[in-house]
């Protein structure tokens, strides 16, 4: 393996990642890159120095954050791929060909060969549906382990198991070389937490929660729902890529050719808890990790502050609607621009825990049920139950964010109606007990904000 992994960005050597003899993670910035008109930082924690030299924790937890949260998902990256270890550095020097956002990791001796070129391989829906029966095998992550897949080494942040393939037009490929992944395939959660929660119908709730989310006016992430065989997917369209010498739009247009100069740019981007240099296991709040005043500080100094700061928080109370639990740091990110400016992402990977929430076995009782950040007013409130309107009218106050407590009224009053719209485009099959949740849950919390309760 090697001992120090070059970083590149849409063909740009960005810096150099390694470890000193006394194990502290160093990057090392490269003077071309200092230099360059697409220069930025990595990371908003990893600031561009006099030298170039950054050294510390916070490198350590910038490429960490770049790989699978999970445990499981890591230990079985590293049995496919044979590291030496399951430390981030060894995994990443085996997957971190496509990361999330711009980040491609490579050894000092291979370069990004055919970034700016289209090569793939066209996928039928059953060898997708074997990809997909694969991700939680020993070849996680859809990769098999046959000569054809020696390239395709892809590294996706997040608990859940997935895998990344390139949509061109109708059709699906899997990308060769240095050629991107455009959209990610997740697959159902199955039994979740200690209580063994049945979320077998994840898919089609985090498709739920991202139309709800878009009809009350918050950016989020495109979804759809599809299958392959008998493996059921949400697909979600990558907001870290861009196709580049193509009319916008035409790309996903049935029968697409990429023309010759057609290339697929990586987006730099960031979560919360690279931001904050903060350790993946402590991505929630009550675990040390950063909360809503932090953040909304942090997105004061944006390209967009105002207009950040109140999706940001209006994300917040629109969680506490859906009773979306896990809104913690790593599930916000910011696009890096050119020059050191940055900006909110849209929404991503929001769940609704109506679906599981009641009393009995595999059951999380409303009383128990907690989102990621706490809303802070003279105390600390965590529990759904315990949440008031005058506690989100408070935080509006705090905030310092202008017509904050009137764009909260206005998405309460706006909830009927996006449900309505929602409902409407629902696709044939849609569980029922997945819908009627959602729907009674976020009209009971509406009722609770608009009673003043």
């Amino acid at each position: 393996m090697p001992d120090a992994l070059n970083v590149w960005m849409n063909g740009e050597h960005v810096g150099r990642w390694s470890r000193t003899r006394s194990g502290i993670d160093a990057f090392d910035y490269a003077a071309a890159w200092m230099h360059s008109p697409q220069v930025r930082a990595l990371s908003l924690s990893l600031p561009i120095t006099a030298d170039g030299a950054v050294r510390g924790e916070a490198v350590g937890h910038y490429f960490d954050n770049l790989l699978p949260d999970s445990p499981g998902i890591r230990r079985r990256l590293g049995t496919r791929f044979r590291t030496p270890s399951g430390s981030s550095f060894d995994l990443l020097a085996a997957i971190g060909r496509d990361c999330v956002g711009a980040v491609q990791l490579l050894p000092p001796d291979e370069l990004p060969d055919g970034w700016n070129r289209i090569r793939s391989q066209p996928l039928t829906n059953a060898e997708i549906e074997r990809i997909l029966l694969a991700v939680t095998s020993d070849a996680p992550l859809g990769q098999r382990g046959t000569d054809e897949d020696a390239d395709f080494r892809i590294s996706i942040a997040g608990a859940q198991e997935k895998t990344a393939l390139l949509r061109i037009g109708d059709t699906w490929h899997r990308p060769l070389g240095a050629t991107p992944t455009t959209h990610i395939l997740k697959l159902p959660l199955g039994l979740v937490g200690n209580m063994r929660a049945d979320m077998s119908d994840s898919v089609e709730n985090e498709w739920l929660c991202a139309q709800i989310l878009g009809e009350l006016g918050l950016q989020v992430a495109n979804t759809t729902i599809a299958r392959f065989g008998k493996q059921k997917a949400l697909v979600v369209e990558r907001f870290d890529r861009r196709w580049m010498n193509v009319p916008e739009g035409a790309a996903s247009a049935p029968g697409f050719r990429p023309p010759r100069k057609a290339w697929i740019a990586r987006l730099p981007q960031e979560d919360f808890c690279q931001a904050c240099a903060c350790p993946p296991e402590r991505k929630y709040e009550a675990e040390g990790g950063p909360g809503m005043r932090r953040l909304t500080d942090l997105l004061a100094q944006s390209d967009r502050a105002q207009d950040d700061r109140t999706q940001f928080l209006l994300a917040q109370l629109a969680f506490w609607l859906l009773a979306a639990t896990d809104g913690h740091a790593k599930n916000f990110s910011i696009f890096h621009t050119r020059g050191g400016g940055f900006h909110l992402t849209p929404l991503y990977d929001v769940l609704s825990a109506w679906p599981i929430i009641g009393n009995g076995a595999g059951r999380l009782p409303l009383r128990k049920a907690r989102l990621a950040m706490a809303v802070r007013t003279t105390n600390t409130h965590y529990r759904l139950h315990e949440i008031q309107a005058r506690h989100w009218h408070e935080l509006a106050q705090a905030s310092g964010v202008g017509h904050l407590w009137d764009r909260m009224q206005a998405l309460v009053q706006e909830v009927d109606g996006a449900l309505a719209r929602t409902r409407k485009r629902l696709p044939r099959g849609f569980p029922p007990a997945v819908w009627n949740a959602v729907a009674d849950g976020m009209r009971q919390h509406a009722q609770r904000f608009q009673r003043g309760d």
